[in-house]
């Protein structure tokens, strides 16, 4: 897959005093379109209830680069930019777009697999790890290694 991209809808309450996206509604797309994918490969919110997995974050990182404002037209994506062999660890980059083409943000993120029944980090099962295959990946790639002190 070269790249999942869905178009934003941006609401009246992601606008704050100063006429443009609010800072926190750029983390909350993020978080939407992680899920939608996710919802899209069979992993929804239903399934990790039932399995009693969901990912968990370690960092998010915004860089804003130009306004985004109530009237713009915006699309964001989701790549997958770095990942341990078994996709315990990984990263993902969502960049949004400005209907000319102007990249507007770029939020990365690092994330883990957590078993919500033990409260802990896992290495997840065959579904997540399909699931997590299937996330379009970035020119620069990389597969990483867990640290000694990782799962």
């Amino acid at each position: 897959m070269e790249s999942y991209t869905l178009p934003i809808q941006i609401r009246w309450s992601d606008i704050d005093a100063n006429n443009h996206l609010r800072h926190s509604a750029f983390y909350d797309y993020g978080a939407w379109i992680r899920i939608v994918f996710l919802a899209a490969q069979g992993i929804d919110m239903q399934w990790m209830k039932a399995n009693e997995n969901g990912p968990i974050l370690f960092r998010e990182e915004a860089l804003f680069k130009r306004e985004i404002r109530f009237e713009d037209k915006v699309t964001i994506n989701v790549e997958i930019t770095k990942a341990t062999g078994d996709y315990s660890r990984w990263s993902l980059r969502h960049s949004f777009v400005k209907e000319d083409g102007t990249l507007a943000a770029i939020i990365n993120v690092d994330g883990a697999w957590f078993s919500t029944a033990e409260r802990k980090l896992i290495v997840p099962g065959a579904e997540l790890v399909q699931a997590f295959d299937a996330f379009p990946k970035a020119q620069e790639f990389e597969w990483t290694e867990k640290s000694k002190k990782q799962v």
